[in-house]
Formats: structure tokens, sequence, C-alpha cells
């Protein structure tokens, strides 16, 4: 991670050097927070919207095969058998 010092302007505005800028691939548009605390202060770009919305990604997931009953689904799982065979592979 790169340091730079800048200086507040007289209109409070500060200017992230473009290395910096590069480092974390933040281009024009980039939303930032900027979070406070008694040591100074953070700043975060926010997450980007991908523009989808929950009803876009029903049926994404698809499985192949007859369906699955409710019971089956909901029915507990011994991963016993399955923790005892992987610890046989790593010895």
């Amino acid at each position: 991670m790169s340091t730079a010092t800048i200086t507040l302007s007289s209109k409070g505005q500060v200017v992230i050097p473009k290395e910096i800028r590069d480092e974390l691939h933040w281009h024009p548009g980039t939303q930032i927070t900027l979070v406070s605390s008694a040591s100074g202060v953070t700043l975060k770009a926010l997450p980007k919207k991908t523009g989808r919305r929950f009803s876009d990604l029903i049926g994404l997931l698809k499985h192949e095969g007859p369906p699955l009953a409710t019971e089956e689904l909901c029915k507990p799982v011994d991963y016993g058998a399955d923790w005892e065979s992987s610890e046989g592979q790593s010895r």
C-alpha cells in the first residue's frame, strides 16, 4: 500500500493522488464513504451495484434429476463418515 501526504484546500477539498487511485482502481464516478474516528478518517469505496434484483436470481441454480422432497432436504446430515475418510487421506 502506498502512502501520500495531501493538503486540505480552503474549500475543504483533498485530491487523492493518481498513484493511489490507480492502486485502488478508483475511477471517476467511484462512490467513496468517509468514516470518522478518534484517530482520523477512513475512506472506503462503496461496492459497485450489479444492477441485479433478487427476482433475477430465481432459477440461476439448476438441479438435474427428479425433485427432492422437503423432508429429504431437511434430514440431518452425518458428517462422521466423510470426516473419517478425509482424516485417513491426510495421514
